[in-house]
């Protein structure tokens, strides 16, 4: 899919990569693009930078009506809906409930309820294209943060599910998976000294924004399941398929010199 004449939402765009991903589509012509975040006055800065291309909407990805309100656009259908949005815990064992949940439903259950709310739609149209950010955490899992490293494994077997089943009716599917990259996100994980930051820093280069969202404007031109922006990442990939124990006794190993 080419970006140009096209509709997008964009949820968790105030900042980070679903902003710099909203500036890129406008960039590349889009028609529309609906900036969403639930920092209701960062997605409406963010809307204001694209002019009236664009809109600014507060959405709370975890509630269904708020997702659902996204598929309503002032231009018309939206033909690309990209579930960005994303939290992080930093916890491991000692993760509440409480935690556990928050990931579940802004993690896995957002991208459930972008599908619910565009693919009946898409699919009447003849077409239309998801892009989750499911991150590397999501097929390598992620030191230091369990309820990150399993719904983000989560987010992409749900990618992979919606891709089998609706490839018929023209949905195309991708997940968008990077290591690190210069966000707000990670500065806070930088900041708390957490495992997690601790491991990206270690395992790559933290790429800004913007390189993600020109991987991502590749990714959906060449029609790519997986998108990654980090080369190293399939490479890992890999590594973990071919030889699962060996891979499983080298990520303990690196886990312990962090």
């Amino acid at each position: 899919m080419q970006i140009e004449g096209k509709v997008a939402v964009v949820t968790g765009a105030a900042s980070g990569i679903g902003r710099a991903m909203a500036l890129r589509f406008a960039a590349e012509g889009a028609a529309g693009v609906v900036v969403a975040d639930l920092d209701g006055d960062g997605a409406a800065a963010v809307a204001a930078q694209i002019g009236a291309r664009a809109v600014g909407v507060r959405a709370d990805v975890s509630v269904e009506g708020d997702v659902a309100a996204l598929a309503e656009t002032p231009f018309g259908p939206v033909d690309l809906f990209c579930s960005n949005a994303g939290v992080i815990a930093g916890h491991g064992l000692d993760a509440t409930d409480r935690e556990w949940r928050s990931l579940f439903d802004v993690n896995v259950m957002a991208h459930v309820y972008a599908a619910r709310a565009v693919v009946p739609g898409m699919a009447e149209r003849g077409g239309g294209y998801l892009v989750n950010t499911c991150s590397a955490a999501g097929l390598i899992s992620c030191p230091g943060d369990a309820p990150y490293a399993v719904t983000k494994a989560a987010a992409i077997s749900f990618a992979e599910w919606v891709a089998i089943h609706h490839a018929a009716r023209g949905i195309k599917v991708s997940v968008l998976c990077p290591q690190g990259v210069r966000t707000a996100m990670l500065a806070r994980g930088q900041e708390e000294d957490h495992l997690t930051a601790r491991a990206v820093g270690s395992s790559g280069a933290i790429l800004e924004p913007d390189e993600v969202a020109a991987a991502v404007v590749d990714g959906v031109a060449a029609e790519r399941f997986f998108i990654f922006p980090h080369p190293e990442v399939p490479e890992f990939h890999r590594r973990k398929v071919e030889d699962p124990d060996r891979w499983l006794a080298g990520m303990s190993r690196f886990v312990e010199t962090l």
